[in-house]
């Protein structure tokens, strides 16, 4: 009685707000109707690699994007949350690059949503790493935050440095499909000390956005050379064009 009390009075002094746009809303960390308009939610018939949206039905079949067909992924299942577009790509980005640290939480329950099909089993999550010289200057690794909020609304184990990224990479972005592979071969691995978490584990790889998928597929590499027996993928975004 009294800690409702405490609440109640919590949000009168502070109400919620949008995580879009800082209008008030309903419950912590949520969006408002017109972000919420905006961000655009995979749902439906989604690809089984990627997770991007497909047209039609399905049909008891595999069904995988022209982009997983053309590129054969090393992970077995993915899925994305959202597109990255409108509202939701500038989430995205407040979470990457402007210290909105309290995104994390809500873009994990929408992870969590988009990836249930894949939260089974004695499942092992980790992060996409990041290279210690850009953590130094980021401060932290939002696909961390991401990994740790969805380990724990799911239950599920969660190692933050099963991967390690020992080769400093430039910035991918506006680069090619084939200049992000060159960029990222052996650049990702997993550190002795935690070989012996993976082995023999299907293993949860999350990140913030896929693209061309160049980087998960180096992390999904370096686990199964580790000895994991399956690697998953789960994004909060992804981009359509590749």
């Amino acid at each position: 009685m009294l800690t409702a009390r405490i609440q109640t009075a919590v949000s009168l002094i502070y109400p919620s707000q949008c995580v879009g746009c800082g209008g008030l809303v309903s419950s912590d960390f949520g969006l408002c109707a017109a972000c919420w308009a905006d961000v655009h939610f995979i749902s439906g018939t989604v690809c089984e690699g990627c997770g991007v949206p497909l047209p039609g039905q399905t049909d008891g079949f595999r069904l995988e994007c022209d982009s997983c067909l053309r590129h054969p992924r090393p992970w077995s299942q993915g899925r994305s949350a959202l597109l990255y577009e409108g509202q939701g790509r500038k989430l995205v980005l407040a979470l990457k690059h402007g210290d909105r640290t309290e995104i994390a939480d809500t873009a994990a329950d929408w992870l969590h949503r988009a990836a249930e099909p894949l939260l089974q089993g004695d499942l092992l999550i980790c992060p996409v790493p990041l290279h210690w010289t850009r953590l130094l200057k980021r401060k932290y690794n939002q696909s961390s935050l991401l990994a740790a909020a969805l380990a724990r609304k799911s239950e599920l184990h969660h190692c933050p440095d099963l991967l390690r990224r020992i080769r400093w990479t430039p910035a991918l972005e506006g680069k090619t499909r084939d200049q992000r592979y060159r960029l990222l071969g052996s650049a990702i691995t997993v550190p002795p000390k935690r070989k012996g978490r993976i082995k023999g584990r299907a293993v949860l790889i999350v990140d913030d956005v896929m693209t061309s998928g160049a980087t998960l597929n180096a992390c999904s590499d370096a686990c199964l050379q580790a000895g994991a027996a399956e690697v998953r993928v789960a994004v909060l975004a992804r981009v359509t064009q590749t």
